[in-house]
């Protein structure tokens, strides 16, 4: 924890982004189903946050390279408020869907910012353990975020103004610290070739995690409502999917940090496929059934990609750690892009039950990638 001390105020402004962000999130999904958005047109407003998302990974290494970490954080944190503000103003579905384009560009290169900032203070002895913080933090922040929805309702503007003013002032701390944040190189790019000659697993497992972990958060709103949930299961539910992440986030990241990490990615992944099964098999329209399954789903994936964030880094030389996390981000984003898109269609065609069918064949194809890389290269 000493070693986390100069990164205090950066960790301040990601939960400060990441409440507003899980907020905003969570409630263009459920505003859009209670006012008849179809299921297709939903997935393509939650795409199009993951398009812009991919697009703003292509560009952070201009962006940091021109004006640096925090004029980057500065500028985008501005620009994801006022979409905020602009998505509460007006609901129409097709200027939600360029606002959320906007918005995934400018958290693109928050979230760049942030995790290339985390990678190039941390060393490979404690670098999983310090991602593990990161993601807490990212757990609880959305976590309590979704406890917002039930207390203040979605109908009006008060949630979209909460979540603008969290974004806002998650400029603050980064601005008035001292000047800890790590030079950018005198030349980077953009390089996804440069991630998968370095570990194709993590370039794989991003992809994974996107198509998995983006469809429940993303769509968890759609899936309850279809299932007849309450308000407050609803946010229950949405709650639990995040903040389950936080039991195993840090035991993996701890024993990955000693033995071969592709191991504990093994494991976390097959526990999330054991979830998905029973949310898909058993867990029927039971409000208990599917918190707890959801609960086991969030425990076990949502720490992979801090492992395979983890995995990447470990191999990264002075000076890439940002054009590590662009990639990492871009191929997660491609994943996100998909993921929620094909489950809001299956969703459409066979109820909200078959989401789980989509996050269980995803990690099946993960999880056998990941046995085959463990047989083709040593630890």
């Amino acid at each position: 924890m000493n070693r986390l001390s100069s990164l205090v105020p950066l960790l301040a402004s990601a939960a400060l982004l990441m409440f507003g962000n899980g907020l905003q999130g969570t409630l263009i999904a459920w505003r859009a189903t209670s006012d008849g958005f179809p299921p297709g047109q939903i997935g393509l407003i939650t795409a199009a946050y993951y398009l812009g998302f991919a697009a703003g990974c292509f560009h952070l290494t201009h962006i940091l390279n021109a004006i640096g970490y925090i004029r980057a954080f500065s500028a985008m944190a501005a620009i994801a408020t006022a979409s905020i503000v602009l998505a509460g103003l007006a609901v129409d579905p097709w200027l939600w869907l360029v606002l959320r384009l906007i918005s995934g560009y400018s958290l693109a290169v928050l979230f760049a910012v942030i995790e290339s900032w985390l990678n190039a203070k941390a060393e490979n002895s404690v670098r999983a353990r310090t991602l593990s913080v990161y993601r807490y933090i990212d757990l609880i922040s959305n976590t309590s975020a979704q406890y917002f929805l039930p207390w203040f309702g979605g109908e009006s503007f008060v949630l979209f103004g909460i979540a603008a003013i969290a974004m806002s002032l998650s400029i603050t701390p980064v601005s008035l610290a001292d000047k800890s944040s790590p030079m950018p190189p005198d030349r980077i790019r953009f390089d996804l070739g440069y991630l998968w000659r370095t570990s194709p697993l993590a370039a794989v497992g991003c992809i994974s995690v996107g198509m998995t972990n983006t469809v429940y958060r993303s769509l968890g709103a759609v899936y309850c409502l279809g299932l007849g949930f309450s308000a407050e299961a609803t946010a229950w539910f949405l709650a639990a999917s995040i903040i389950s992440g936080v039991v195993l986030q840090y035991p993996f990241g701890h024993y990955s940090d000693r033995k071969d990490r592709r191991s504990v990615i093994m494991v976390a992944t097959a526990g999330g496929l054991l979830a998905s099964l029973l949310l898909f098999f058993f867990a029927g329209s039971s409000v208990f059934l599917n918190i707890s399954g959801v609960f086991l789903l969030g425990a076990f994936s949502m720490p992979v990609y801090s492992l395979c964030s983890a995995h990447a880094n470990d191999r990264a030389g002075p000076g890439e750690f940002a054009v590590i996390s662009a990639a990492l981000l871009f191929f997660w984003a491609a994943g996100a892009i998909a993921g929620p898109w094909i489950a809001a269609t299956i969703m459409g065609w066979y109820g909200p039950k078959s989401m789980f069918a989509v996050t269980a064949i995803t990690q099946i194809a993960f999880l056998s990638y990941t046995v085959t890389r463990m047989l083709q290269r040593p630890r």
